[in-house]
């Protein structure tokens, strides 16, 4: 998995080796889940590659109002309705991956993380009801 992030050239902190941490960006986890459902359904490496890279000139803003369309081959950028109906209808599209919900996905995902980590955080600093009384107790 590395190498393919690597090969994406995800913005990645310094961290070197295996077992390392590495912190990503938001939109680097954005490509991540966009190029797993990409390979998913068949789509080359190639050509995954190359929709990445135009999805970068688009900016975070614009994406949540594209949705990919393939037929397995090619992948073609759709902004309209109306765009994927005429790939649907020429017969050229076979799947689309609405990235206005993989975004709301990884949003998702990402605060359902935070309150995770929020909530072990209470634990191990011991904020929490019991640990509050008993330091209470002490100081008092």
């Amino acid at each position: 998995m590395l190498s393919l992030v690597q090969s994406l050239e995800l913005h990645t902190d310094n961290s070197t080796g295996s077992g390392t941490l590495r912190q990503y960006s938001f939109q680097d986890v954005l490509v991540l889940k966009v190029v797993k459902r990409l390979l998913d359904t068949g789509v080359s490496l190639q050509n995954i590659r190359t929709a990445i890279d135009h999805l970068r000139e688009q900016g975070i803003e614009d994406l949540s109002s594209i949705t990919l369309m393939s037929d397995g081959a090619s992948i073609y950028e759709c902004t309209s309705d109306q765009q994927v109906l005429d790939l649907l209808h020429g017969g050229q599209a076979v799947f689309g991956i609405a990235l206005g919900v993989v975004v709301q996905e990884v949003e998702g995902s990402l605060a359902g993380l935070l309150v995770e980590i929020e909530s072990t955080d209470d634990l191990v600093t011991g904020s929490d009801e019991l640990s509050m009384r008993r330091a209470s107790r002490s100081a008092g």
